[in-house]
């Protein structure tokens, strides 16, 4: 090869090439890192109702780092994720020196665990929340199903006057409701099997059962669902009168 002078050509022209590319390349490199492509103008798409607002900016001053064309879309969304009470984020670039950034935040259901929140979608968050909440307990692998079954349950107990306040979840897969209404709390005990099933059953009995007895003043502490053919109710104070003598 070294006695050819074409082949020698050849190679010194394909390094001039390789040679030419690194320079551009590193001459870019160097370009799109400079000041005139920072951004001058960062935008927070719609007002922040729970997240902070010094906490978000912060992490934009801090942690969000790069011009226009060297800044790390993922990371900069995870570091924003990382703020309380925000759920998601979208960052849009726009040319030449503005960033764009869209959050979206947790909306509370509820209190899950006594450690945790559970936003609208049954995703559970740690975030500080002094307002009240109805408290769901149970599996972490069954967060969304204990929110599913909270808003079918509230919306047939509703016609009822019961405010379902409390959805529990066993590990063994039992179901304990605790509701509010005119006469106080009420307990529901609906056990493992066809949960729904038994519910519907109380419910459509309720106004000739229980609901008449709280109408009339007496405190009903719980209803246990979990017979084939009928339910138990726990009255405080109740004690059953013994049979008659007869003869």
């Amino acid at each position: 090869m070294w006695d050819d002078p074409r082949q020698l050509n050849a190679v010194a022209a394909l390094v001039m090439v390789l040679a030419f590319a690194a320079m551009c390349w590193s001459a870019l490199s160097w370009l799109v890192r400079q000041p005139a492509f920072a951004f001058h103008e960062v935008h927070i798409q719609g007002p922040l109702v729970r997240a902070s607002p010094a906490h978000v900016e912060a992490v934009i001053r801090d942690e969000l780092s790069g011009t226009f064309f060297t800044m790390d879309l993922d990371k900069s969304r995870a570091a924003l994720a990382r703020v309380p009470w925000v759920r998601n984020v979208a960052l849009r670039r726009q040319w030449p020196r503005r960033l764009e950034i869209t959050v979206e935040e947790h909306v509370p259901l509820a209190r899950w665990n006594d450690t945790a929140l559970m936003n609208m979608q049954g995703e559970v968050f740690t975030a500080d929340y002094n307002d009240q909440l109805p408290q769901f307990s149970g599996p972490a692998s069954r967060a969304i199903e204990v929110a599913d079954r909270y808003r079918e349950w509230s919306a047939l107990l509703a016609p009822l006057g019961l405010t379902l306040h409390e959805v529990s979840l066993s590990p063994r897969g039992g179901w304990h409701l605790r509701s509010a209404g005119h006469a106080g709390s009420l307990a529901v005990l609906l056990g493992r099997d066809e949960p729904a099933a038994r519910l519907s059953r109380f419910v459509a009995i309720y106004g000739r059962t229980v609901g008449p007895l709280t109408r009339s003043g007496v405190e009903i502490e719980h209803v246990d669902l979990r017979y084939r053919n009928g339910f138990a109710a726990r009255v405080p104070g109740f004690k059953e009168r013994p049979p008659k003598k007869t003869g």
